[in-house]
């Protein structure tokens, strides 16, 4: 009711003041809920201007005094944004912001920096590859790190059993045991050892009761045979087998080897003599009937020789562990040299050798 009688009494104050000067004060009613229309409008849409709508509120903006701009839509920031995008407009060639990119072999080259070197923090690896010629700030190097999952030092990993045994080959043994059926279904446990950085196998022996006693004398015997190499062994690799007892690992500490066990149920962490355990049964034991253990032993000291003495190994450039004889160099061509072929255990293994 109050709201009604306060629109009503409105309304008659404007009728009297329409009915007293009705010439010049109409205008200015009419100019007033022009601009109230205006802003209704404004606040629901954004009108699209062409560059000649903006031509003429810009020259009216000119002649307007300022306490009038607010009944024009363009403010004074409109028309200085419209002025930067014609200057912008005049210059055609391309500018670049920023640090010039850098390249993608640059960051291979740093994430390959950080997964070959674990223990390098940012700054070792922006060193190393200030020495390359290449210049990369610590903290792009973090950077990519990050987004290629590698933290900072000390958060990739520690040493992994691959670098291990390449750092210390030199000096690991790894032993191991394999079992093999014989045709009235006895089984045969073989001991072997191998070195990793020759790939050099020691038969140990074979036997239907690998007790600890036995276990322990054939690491004596091994031990002996090894004592007159310039450089002794200081790592002994083995599985967590029951076979290998306390006296075992004693006669090994004797001699100043440190023994590594490998993790439960990774046979990967022993992997050179797991490599070896396939290469014999692929290449003899699985086309052989094996009688008994005389004849197993004599068949493994067989192809251990044509092993150590005779097969290449991709990890040794396609070279034998211990060549029995010096690998020829001949510049003739395959047609004019006389190959002859050597037949072990009855022909299962084959060696090629040039005939004098």
């Amino acid at each position: 009711m109050l709201f009604s009688l306060c629109y009503v009494a409105l309304r008659w104050m404007l009728q009297l003041a329409v009915l007293r000067v009705r010439s010049t004060e109409l205008k200015d009613l009419e100019i007033v809920v022009l601009r109230h229309e205006l802003a209704i409008l404004w606040r629901q849409i954004r009108p699209a201007m062409t560059w000649t709508d903006r031509l003429c509120l810009a020259a009216a903006s000119r002649l307007l005094p300022r306490a009038r701009w607010r009944a024009v839509i363009v403010t004074p920031a409109t028309l200085l944004q419209w002025h930067r995008r014609l200057v912008a407009k005049r210059w055609t060639f391309a500018r670049r912001a920023g640090r010039p990119p850098l390249r993608r072999e640059t960051r291979a080259l740093v994430l390959r920096l950080a997964r070959e070197n674990p223990r390098w923090g940012y700054q070792r690896i922006v060193g190393e590859l200030k020495g390359l010629g290449v210049a990369v700030s610590a903290t792009t190097v973090r950077t990519w790190l990050l987004k290629g999952g590698l933290g900072p030092t000390g958060k990739r990993g520690g040493t992994t059993w691959r670098e291990f045994l390449r750092t210390h080959r030199q000096s690991v043994l790894a032993v191991d045991f394999f079992t093999v059926d014989t045709i009235w279904l006895q089984r045969l446990y073989v001991l072997f050892f191998i070195e990793l950085s020759s790939r050099r196998v020691h038969l140990a022996g074979c036997t239907a009761t690998p007790s600890a006693q036995w276990v322990t004398q054939q690491a004596r015997h091994l031990t002996c045979s090894l004592s007159d190499r310039p450089e002794r062994f200081c790592y002994l690799i083995r599985d967590r087998d029951q076979k290998f007892t306390d006296s075992f690992d004693e006669v090994f500490r004797s001699v100043g080897c440190e023994i590594v066990r490998t993790p439960f149920r990774t046979p990967q962490a022993n992997g050179v003599a797991e490599r070896f355990v396939r290469t014999v049964r692929s290449a003899c034991l699985d086309w052989l009937l094996i009688l008994n253990e005389q004849h197993l032993e004599h068949v493994l000291t067989c192809f251990v020789a044509h092993y150590d003495g005779h097969r290449p190994h991709r990890a040794l450039g396609l070279k034998p562990p211990h060549p029995t004889h010096s690998l020829p160099v001949s510049d003739r061509p395959a047609s004019e040299i006389h190959v002859e072929r050597r037949d072990r255990l009855g022909g299962v293994v084959h060696e090629y050798v040039i005939a004098a």
